[in-house]
């Protein structure tokens, strides 16, 4: 019952033991060229910083920022990098630019 009432405001939060889990959405630019972001946390917002390379999924932790405790936990934050709709003629220019200019195939590794 605790957990529910602190973790009413942020609804992506989740505990597993004292550690803390957030699910953050990021911007593909943000994941390819770095960035530093605020990020909610129990104690308040901190700013960290999102290395550049970053992919969907990665692990990002936060050293005592989870629940109480001795020791106190940790709190991970877990990247999922969304796209934006290509929702307008220059949208899809530009997402077509990218494909032109960064030939990429996230398949290709696993032989599809």
């Amino acid at each position: 019952l605790f957990l529910q009432v602190v973790f009413a405001p942020h609804p992506l939060f989740h505990a597993e033991g004292r550690n803390i889990f957030l699910e953050l959405p990021i911007t593909p630019w943000e994941a390819a060229l770095g960035t530093r972001i605020k990020v909610p946390t129990l104690g308040g917002n901190v700013e960290m910083t999102i290395p550049s390379g970053s992919q969907s999924g990665r692990r990002l932790r936060l050293k005592q920022r989870g629940l109480p405790g001795k020791p106190a936990g940790d709190q991970y934050i877990i990247l999922r990098i969304e796209t934006p709709p290509a929702g307008s003629d220059r949208a899809r220019e530009l997402y077509q630019m990218m494909a032109k200019e960064m030939p990429f195939n996230p398949r290709k590794p696993r032989g599809i």
